[in-house]
């Protein structure tokens, strides 16, 4: 996504997940291409992390989510489907734009009225290793009873959120230069042990889109490259690698963002390809994904005709969302919007039907809507008439805990540690690594 603040302060999220800019603070997943930008506004020794999960899950896991679900309300669970970019270098920071957003004046506090389910963090929340430890820490205390999902776009290369403290990785057009599976894996297990040591357990990345269009102006570099065989063996080795650090990772944007001279940021990309062509091109990485135990698939603000004939972004379309990735895929895992305040995705609908059909279509984590709180009382309003049956609003809210749950947060979030931190971040191990996989690409 990449991000847009305007003098308000209006925050236009386009890369966030699928950013193409390195620092926007309210860039949206898709296409943000700088790598340094404006804002929109760990545990303690990071124990050891889980691996990739298996796709299922046990019994005993199962029943943990379901008591936990049990216990909630129907704000709390619409509050789980959320995850907003916050303002402020504290959990406790006064921001008038929070204020003005959310109607709390801190991180903490917008926290706990909505019972939010995550936080996105942009490079306006990052100044140094201990302030976004500290950031962290008080984010999660501000959500006793659930622990946060903690995501920023940390694809390295050219969408990099939290440069300003991490190693310089090469991004995914580099590292697949370099033919190597494993570089993949590595850089993608270091980039996930240095988020995890500052508290943050969710990367948007990888990018598994096959960038075949040259004049791509969101995807490009980002991409690891435009052979769909190739793509999806690095997919599925950097998949493994942020599984290896126990940070939960996410495939993006389905289905398939490479071949479009469009930006999703600024307007509504149409991809012509026939369903053969989707197969042929675009499927490879996103099954290779979900093969290796993808945490999460992110969708895009993209028209495919052949996939859906409505016209609807695939972010809002229940053929590709739910008929596609969901039953012909097999994904079982967490479906995340790219940024709900991109122009792609706000052409046709107001911000509050956008947040309900992307609900309706089979999205469970609605990330960075234009107007939060017209979203979340739209979704809540929907869930009490039973325009949003119970069962759907259910199936979303259990993937996200299950998530939790498999990265070991649905109870109690690991404090990070300022100290671990510092020893992670830039080790001499990850920049020689950087430093190597520099040397083999091509």
């Amino acid at each position: 996504m990449l991000g847009r603040i305007g003098a308000t302060g209006l925050l236009v999220i386009a890369l966030s997940a699928c950013a193409g800019g390195g620092g926007s603070a309210g860039a949206a997943a898709t296409g943000e291409t700088a790598t340094t930008a404006k804002p929109p506004a760990p545990t303690s020794a990071a124990p050891s992390a889980p691996s990739t999960p298996p796709a299922g899950r046990t019994p005993a896991q199962g029943d943990e989510v379901r008591r936990t679900l049990s216990r909630m309300s129907v704000e709390e669970k619409v509050g789980q489907l959320f995850m907003p970019v916050l303002y402020g270098t504290s959990a406790d920071s006064v921001s008038g734009e929070n204020q003005a957003r959310y109607g709390a004046q801190t991180p903490a506090k917008v926290i706990a009225r909505y019972h939010l389910g995550g936080v996105i963090l942009f490079p306006a929340n990052v100044k140094s290793t201990a302030q976004v430890v500290e950031l962290t820490n008080g984010m999660q205390q501000a959500s006793p009873r659930v622990p946060l999902l903690i995501g920023t776009d940390q694809e390295n290369g050219l969408v990099s959120r939290m440069s300003a403290l991490m190693t310089r990785f090469p991004g995914a057009s580099q590292i697949g230069s370099t033919e190597k599976t494993s570089m993949s894996r590595a850089v993608a297990k270091a980039t996930g042990e240095e988020l995890r040591a500052v508290g943050v357990n969710l990367d948007f990345a990888p990018v598994a889109d096959v960038n075949i269009n040259p004049r791509n102006p969101v995807i490009g570099q980002r991409a690891f490259g435009d052979d769909p065989v190739k793509v999806a063996g690095m997919v599925s080795a950097a998949v493994k690698g942020f599984g290896d650090a126990g940070v939960a990772a996410t495939a993006k944007h389905f289905p398939g963002h490479g071949d479009t001279n469009v930006d999703s940021h600024t307007g509504l990309p149409v991809i012509k390809h026939t369903r053969a062509e989707w197969e042929r091109v675009d499927a490879p990485p996103f099954k290779a994904a979900i093969a290796a135990g993808v945490d999460a698939v992110m969708s895009a603000h993209i028209v495919f005709p052949k996939l859906d004939p409505s016209g609807d972004p695939a972010t809002l379309s229940k053929p590709i969302l739910t008929g596609l990735l969901r039953e012909k895929l097999g994904f079982k895992g967490v479906i995340s919007t790219d940024a709900l305040n991109m122009e792609g995705v706000r052409k046709k609908y107001s911000d509050g039907e956008v947040a309900v059909r992307a609900v309706l279509a089979g999205a469970d984590l609605l990330l960075m809507p234009y107007d939060f709180p017209k979203a979340y009382h739209a979704v809540l309003a929907a869930a009490k008439s039973g325009k949003i049956s119970r069962q759907r609003l259910d199936q979303s809210v259990t993937r996200l805990l299950t998530l939790k749950r498999a990265r070991g947060i649905l109870h109690e979030a690991p404090a990070a540690s300022a100290g671990r931190a510092a020893k992670v971040l830039r080790s001499a191990e990850h920049r020689a690594l950087a430093a190597r996989v520099t040397r083999a690409a091509r």
